[in-house]
């Protein structure tokens, strides 16, 4: 126990979320450890958002009636509300006056429309807002003095007492830097998860590496509710490659066409909405239109795309991508809309532990994400919960952490590596874009059996990469299930059981 660290706030992940989180409680007074996996701000999902972050601008009904159209029935009206009411605030608050995100825009601000958006309301930077954001955010927290940063640190599991979470384990010592061969115990007055997406758990994701479903997983082994696991979004145009790169939605908002292999615009026969449709039709679409033509493209002959959006232009040309013939683009994991349950301000179902940023459900998005909310969402929960956990005590005195062993060698090379083959495959195959009940019986089998294997590692070695296996073949055994209890199709889940013509025009909405 000599090696124990108490904190009143341990923020674990260091997203929009996450540093939300931590700026609320340290304005709060509250000491604060963040512990991330980054090494660098490249490596947290917020710095690979692109499109921008959604406003209420002068009409917060409008923002409001979109996320929940495009949550296709699912939403939480309460949790839309609380989104909405801060937005502006939050917004004006941290990225305007505290870090000085210099969004676009010569004389105010150049506001851009994406996907399923009835207005122009998102504020962005070029197609990197994420990455502007998030270095000034990094940088405002290390320099804060109730703020403590340990980068390169996992989590491998939450310490519980009865139903309380009092901290974590990490594989990094907190006091002296060094990686620990067995968990580091850090007690906590209250435990914030942001630890992000599971991008991982498929083979084409937009998420960056790492991406194992680490809160998740975690909150559901001590026990805390997780819902709506089935609500797994795919962005209709990513980059068409075995290493793909996200083609902002922002894109399509600024006139670019869907073709497919035969040069034809096809979007406005399966929604009236076409291109701007919301992202689970697109997906749908695009995946139907390469399954029957063999690709598709992404024309942005209608507008100055290398003008517009020079990042992306870039990215083309370092992947030798003509973007004048069009880019090609397939659909590619790039959400989870469920997650661990919480209330308004973050709270899960064990006492003292909150969950904000992707790794959240709040109800805000139902079974399908409104473009440009992720940040949002992140950056107004993550307030929420920094004020509320530093409000709810200080840090408790250490106690006598769960063991983790390190007893036995160390595991084959490339004994990971063969499992999360194994593990993507499954959800490729059968818990991807289309879904079918025996499929998803298949996957929760084995699912199941990896689960079981892994565990069977974990009981006597401690490594990050064991851990992350586990979490991730932990959350794909939770979206199989949950997608295998729910027969309705709604957004980003589709079942395609009893559907006769599963892609005929305006199919899925």
């Amino acid at each position: 126990m000599t090696d124990a660290t108490t904190t009143d706030v341990l923020v674990l992940g260091s997203g929009i979320a996450g540093c939300g989180a931590a700026l609320a409680a340290a304005r709060e007074g509250a000491s604060v450890l963040v512990a991330t996996k980054a090494q660098q701000p490249a490596d947290a999902s917020t710095d690979w958002a692109q499109g921008g972050i959604a406003t209420t601008r002068d009409d917060p009904e409008s923002l409001k009636r979109d996320i929940l159209a495009a949550g296709d029935g699912e939403a939480d009206p309460e949790a839309v509300d609380a989104l909405v009411g801060d937005a502006a605030a939050a917004v004006e608050d941290v990225l305007v006056d505290t870090l000085g995100v210099p969004f676009d825009g010569e004389e105010g601000f150049d506001y851009a429309r994406e996907a399923a958006h009835s207005a122009a309301r998102i504020l962005h930077v070029d197609a990197a807002t994420g990455h502007h954001i998030l270095g000034p955010f990094l940088r405002h927290l290390d320099a804060h003095e109730n703020v403590d940063m340990l980068e390169d640190a996992a989590a491998l599991d939450l310490i519980t007492d009865e139903g309380t979470v009092t901290g974590a384990l990490l594989d990094r010592n907190p006091r002296t830097g060094d990686r620990a061969e067995t968990g580091v115990p850090v007690f906590a007055g209250s435990t914030v998860l942001a630890t992000g997406g599971i991008g991982d758990l498929y083979r084409r994701s937009t998420n960056p590496r790492g991406s194992t479903g680490d809160g998740v997983a975690m909150a559901a082994l001590a026990g805390a509710d997780v819902t709506d696991a089935e609500y797994v979004q795919f962005h209709p145009t990513a980059y068409d490659d075995a290493d793909p790169f996200l083609v902002s939605e922002a894109v399509r908002g600024e006139g670019a066409l869907l073709r497919n292999a035969d040069g034809e615009r096809f979007m406005p026969d399966y929604h009236e909405d076409a291109e701007l449709a919301p992202r689970d039709v697109v997906a749908r679409a695009v995946a139907a239109e390469r399954d029957a033509t063999g690709e598709v493209r992404l024309d942005v002959s209608p507008l100055a795309f290398a003008e517009e959006f020079p990042g992306l232009a870039e990215s083309c040309a370092d992947r030798g991508v003509d973007w004048e013939t069009g880019i090609p683009v397939a659909p590619c994991e790039h959400f989870l809309c469920g997650g661990v349950a919480v209330d308004t301000v973050g709270r899960t179902s064990l006492d003292r532990l909150f969950a904000v940023g992707e790794c959240a459900r709040t109800g805000v998005h139902g079974a399908n994400r409104l473009a440009s909310t992720s940040l949002l969402e992140g950056l107004v929960w993550g307030l929420r919960a920094g004020e509320t956990a530093a409000g709810d005590g200080r840090a408790p005195a250490p106690s006598e952490p769960p063991e983790l062993r390190d007893r036995d060698p160390d595991l084959p090379d490339g004994f990971a590596a063969e499992k999360f083959r194994r593990l993507r495959r499954v959800m490729d195959e059968h818990v991807g874009l289309r879904r079918t009940g025996a499929d998803l019986q298949r996957a929760q089998g084995v699912l199941r059996r990896l689960k079981g294997e892994v565990d069977s590692y974990a009981r006597t070695r401690t490594s990050r990469d064991l851990y992350q296996l586990r979490n991730a073949a932990v959350v794909g055994l939770l979206i199989a299930r949950a997608a295998g209890e729910n027969p309705e199709s709604a957004g980003c889940h589709h079942r395609s059981d009893e559907a006769a013509a599963e892609e005929a025009p305006d199919a899925g909405h």
